[in-house]
């Protein structure tokens, strides 16, 4: 596993919803915050999406995807709508297509929702802005412009194409790794693109996660980067913001919590995973970042 699969992983839960809505004339609809992520697909037609909190409106025009990492709620609306009309915002869950409303609408939509544990949150995922624009740019982000595409495609028949029940939640996951790519290539500033564009912090960050059970230390880990154990750590501890094993024991309670999360692994099993001797040295450490012992923990889940 790579570091930005990991961070999705680590977060991600259930499967996406999403919902194909065509609206013309004159709308002003509101989604309520939630615990996870939003997106929109522009797929026909332009609006404006009008954060909450007096964030800068955004238009959006067709093949525009917007991510909104953190759950902000926010305004869709046919243009940039005054502090009134915002206020009389339908709630999403209530705005329907007009009767009769023809294929080619003058707005067509692909709003949707991936649910995220954000409990461990990756520092990737965190720090992603409130709102990700991407606008349709010829020539930019061509897999991101194919997901939306095939998103779109398979959404014409959805109901009568075999396999759609797979086929489209795995294109939204798609779409969501598509979108995180995208923002770490236009991102002018950010730490962890800078991370992962630095090719010592890079390589030992690959190496900690495609074997976070190996009996790593820094001199170990150095050797894998090809570098010394002072370069490691010059280049590594500024940009990740922690040093490297520090950075490997978080990530190795994070996997373990996942692990709890969504198997019925016994503890032990649990244990060597995320690289701990046993289950009474999971339990000590997984105490110390999380405040609960693993089996609360799991039970806490299921309550």
């Amino acid at each position: 596993m790579d570091v930005v699969s990991d961070a999705i992983s680590a977060v991600r839960v259930g499967r996406p919803s999403s919902r194909r809505l065509r609206v013309g004339g004159r709308w002003c609809t509101r989604l309520a915050p939630y615990e996870g992520a939003g997106f929109h697909v522009v797929l026909a037609g332009d609006c404006w999406l009008l954060p909450d909190g007096g964030g800068e409106p955004v238009a959006l025009g067709a093949g525009d995807v917007v991510l909104l990492p953190h759950g902000a709620g926010h305004v869709l609306a046919d243009g940039p709508a005054d502090a009134a009309e915002v206020d009389r915002a339908v709630p999403f869950e209530q705005l329907s297509e007009p009767p009769g409303a023809p294929a080619g609408g003058a707005v067509e939509l692909l709003c949707g929702k991936y649910r995220l544990d954000r409990s461990r949150v990756h520092p990737l995922m965190a720090e992603l802005p409130e709102v990700v624009h991407l606008p349709d740019r010829a020539g930019r982000h061509p897999e991101l412009r194919a997901a939306v595409d095939l998103l779109a495609r398979e959404l014409d028949d959805a109901a009568g194409r075999p396999g759609a029940c797979l086929a489209l939640p795995s294109l939204l996951d798609l779409l969501l790794v598509y979108m995180i790519r995208a923002w770490m290539t236009e991102a002018a500033t950010g730490t962890w693109p800078t991370v992962l564009g630095d090719p010592v912090a890079t390589t030992a960050l690959r190496a900690l996660h495609s074997d976070p059970a190996a009996p790593w230390s820094n001199d170990r880990l150095a050797a894998a980067a090809g570098v010394s154990r002072a370069t490691l750590a010059r280049r590594f501890t500024p940009l990740v913001g922690r040093p490297p094993m520090a950075y490997l024991t978080w990530w190795r309670l994070t996997l373990a919590a996942t692990r709890l999360r969504d198997t019925d692994a016994p503890l032990g099993t649990v244990a060597r995973e995320a690289g701990y001797g046993s289950p009474y040295a999971l339990s000590h450490a997984f105490r110390r970042e999380f405040g609960v012992t693993p089996g609360r923990y799991r039970e806490r889940l299921r309550d």
